[in-house]
């Protein structure tokens, strides 16, 4: 977390735990955040919810208060009690104000009253990490990447991305300089484990090339491997 407190740029993917024992909600949740560039894991239950967030440094999670063991409160205490400063979204469908305090109490950040927007989460994970990490930009070279507006330049001028494109550019970029595997793209950017075998990533980066123009070098094909960003001419 040092990394994102220091304010400016981000030098990672971003990592959410989600919480959900709606395997439905849990699956539609990540889905949407890998569009976002986001790496996400997934627990049903409080108590291994617990295990994963003290050993993986995660910059939010996505808390559901009715649990099938230990609920949502009993968590969000656990991890604050471990000394955990991950930002607490708490999910729930309890809307009455007093239950809300409680959650804040708990040690929560934050809370969306199910059933809620996509949208809304959205916008309150991105205020949340304003206000907590200094979350913003991600730069290789003449390449940025604005993570809170989604908005991608290079060398001051605007690239007109996909959802995908720019899920894929993001995912690269947080590794600049690292040959990512297409199976890392696939669970990623397409929040999948399976390969089609089919021409499916190579298709989007060459679409991505396309729009860098001048600077399709900057995405670097390593042979039997996968792709790497890099900031400088080969």
């Amino acid at each position: 977390m040092s990394e994102q407190k220091t304010g400016v740029y981000a030098s990672r993917p971003m990592k959410a735990l989600i919480v959900e024992d709606d395997v439905k909600v849990a699956l539609f949740i990540a889905r949407v955040l890998s569009e976002e560039g986001w790496v996400t894991d997934q627990c049903t239950h409080g108590a291994d919810a617990v295990r994963q967030a003290r050993s993986v440094e995660y910059d939010v999670i996505l808390l559901d208060w009715m649990l099938p063991d230990i609920d949502g409160l009993a968590v969000c205490r656990e991890l604050r009690r471990a000394g955990s400063v991950a930002p607490i979204i708490m999910l729930t469908a309890r809307g009455e104000v007093s239950e809300r305090v409680l959650g804040l109490e708990a040690g929560a950040d934050d809370y969306v009253v199910k059933p809620f927007e996509i949208d809304e989460l959205l916008a309150r994970i991105g205020a949340l990490l304003r206000r907590t990490q200094g979350f913003g930009r991600l730069q290789v070279g003449v390449l940025e990447i604005d993570r809170l507006r989604r908005v991608v330049t290079l060398e001051g001028k605007p690239v007109d991305l996909t959802g995908r494109e720019y899920a894929l550019l993001l995912c690269l970029a947080g590794q600049e300089g690292r040959v990512v595997a297409r199976s890392e793209l696939l669970t990623q950017v397409w929040a999948t484990h399976f390969d089609p075998g089919s021409n499916l990533i190579d298709v989007q980066i060459s679409r991505l090339r396309d729009k860098l123009g001048d600077h399709a070098w900057m995405i670097d094909t390593v042979r039997g491997k996968g792709y790497r960003l890099r900031r400088d001419p080969p």
